[in-house]
């Protein structure tokens, strides 16, 4: 199964270097029945979309809880084996998974990264972060507002020199 781990160029740096992404419990965003019963008329490629919009999103959480780092979203996607809970727990719609194991980095697929360019309207979003769970209207658009940026697509041989290109400490934030 295809997941997407939302993630930081500085979390990104720390992964490649281990060799995994970790430690379990790792929260994902994937295919599950609730998303594809939300988006019933959605074709695969429309689902695993809204599927890494999610864990876009989900990143802008990791930014605002480490503002030293790159405001810059990151996706991991890579494939696991891993169901997602049947118990009828999940709200319609929702892509999260909880994961019990460490994502061995052979099985990342690519990363999904904003573009330099975004930083300001990213940066601006994770500050927000909190007022925006708590439902603060000008915290919400700037939250939504992310979903504007396209998030650019690495093969993971590109991961090292991404990185590399970053600096020290993944994209540290000046």
């Amino acid at each position: 199964m295809r997941v997407y781990v939302p993630s930081t160029l500085r979390l990104l740096s720390a992964a490649c270097n281990a060799g995994e992404i970790g430690p379990a419990p790792l929260t994902a965003y994937a295919v599950t029945p609730a998303l594809r019963e939300w988006y019933v008329e959605g074709d695969d490629e429309e689902l695993e979309y809204a599927a890494m919009a999610q864990a876009a999103r989900a990143s802008v959480g990791l930014l605002a809880a480490d503002p030293g780092t790159s405001r810059r979203r990151v996706v991991i996607a890579a494939e696991v084996s891993a169901v997602p809970p049947a118990d009828g727990s999940m709200e319609l719609g929702d892509a999260q998974l909880e994961l019990h194991v460490v994502i061995p980095w052979r099985s990342v697929a690519s990363v999904h990264l904003d573009a330099a360019q975004a930083t300001t309207v990213i940066g601006k979003a994770a500050d927000l972060w909190d007022a925006a769970q708590s439902g603060d209207d000008n915290a919400v658009f700037a939250l939504d507002s992310c979903e504007g940026e396209d998030l650019l697509w690495y093969a993971t041989q590109e991961i090292p020199d991404l990185l590399a290109a970053e600096g020290p400490r993944g994209g540290q934030r000046t």
